[in-house]
């Protein structure tokens, strides 16, 4: 298939906090583009402070999807989100409209860009129940160690707080024999007119950027608000409150350690979890990346980035 005749995809990675939905808003106004939320948590309402979602300006801005579309008892997975995330593609293109993915949790994007097919493995409850009881007495750093030990790939991208995607990778070990990430087949070539843009910057900059935005987070009223999805009865085994920013609030507010340590251990858990965001992008070879380290470069990238879009997909209106 001729590449013009691919439907259209932009897609923008990189690590939390390095901008990319400011990016994202700037290239959707000049190309007349629909964001579709790549990121596994800002599918869940009530939970806006701590997933850093767009804020009500920026979503009147353009068109968003994948937001505040579930509950947060309810459960959200790789393969729901291809299924929907494919579907928009279709959809937005038909309009004649740019579909851009923005977000940081690169399976998820992958799993579009590259058609993942996931096999279909067998469950077993009695070994997810003794692995979950490994978690709660021996701690998520253990059951995240023994799934290094096996299938130190998938350990790597997988955060030791997300227990039910750690257990489901090693019962899949203990029943096929096969790793989660061997598991999944990843098509050599996206069937998309695809362009992925990285965002990048000097890690000491973009730590310092992370400890900041956490400190705003807090001053926003992020622990007001985990204290009210915990008073609407979302218990902290839900997947929705293992999130950066939930988790770590959560012995806090019952009075199990002090409010230093708690904030202290997001920054420096969302500073780990970048630097595994930024390993699963760095090994995607689609990707072209752009170091934002420098705002006073910012202009000259966007214009780069602008004038590269528009030779990639000349039928969009661009300013």
């Amino acid at each position: 298939m001729n590449v013009l005749e691919k439907e259209r995809l932009v897609v923008i990675v990189g690590p939390t906090s390095v901008g990319k939905t400011e990016l994202s808003l700037e290239l959707a106004e000049a190309f007349r583009g629909e964001i579709i939320s790549g990121d596994s948590m800002q599918v869940y309402r009530g939970m806006d402070i701590g997933t850093a979602k767009a804020t009500p300006a920026e979503l009147a801005r353009v068109p968003h999807h994948l937001i505040d579309i579930l509950d947060p008892d309810e459960e959200y997975s790789v393969a729901l989100f291809q299924e929907s995330a494919t579907r928009l593609i279709s959809e937005i293109n038909a309009r004649g409209h740019l579909p851009m993915i923005v977000g940081g949790t690169g399976l998820y994007i992958e799993s579009v860009t590259h058609r993942f097919q996931f096999a279909n493995a067998k469950q077993d409850p009695e070994l997810r129940s003794r692995l979950q009881k490994l978690a709660e007495i021996e701690g998520v750093e253990e059951l995240h160690r023994r799934l290094d030990d096996v299938d130190p790939i998938t350990a790597e991208r997988l955060h030791p707080n997300d227990v039910k995607r750690v257990i489901r990778a090693l019962e899949i070990y203990e029943l096929t024999g096969m790793r989660m990430s061997e598991y999944q087949h990843r098509a050599e070539y996206s069937p998309y007119n695809l362009y992925m843009i990285g965002l990048t910057m000097e890690r000491e900059k973009l730590y310092e950027r992370i400890n900041q935005r956490v400190d705003k987070m807090i001053e926003a009223g992020l622990i007001e608000e985990v204290r009210r999805l915990l008073d609407l009865g979302y218990e902290s085994g839900y997947t929705s409150m293992q999130g950066l920013g939930y988790k770590e609030l959560i012995p806090y507010l019952y009075g199990e350690i002090p409010l230093e340590k708690a904030i202290n251990d997001i920054k420096q858990r969302t500073r780990h979890f970048a630097k595994r965001q930024l390993s699963w992008f760095r090994r995607m070879s689609d990707v072209e990346w752009f170091d934002v380290t420098n705002p006073e470069d910012r202009p000259k990238i966007v214009q780069t980035i602008k004038q590269i879009m528009a030779g990639k997909f000349p039928q969009l209106p661009n300013i």
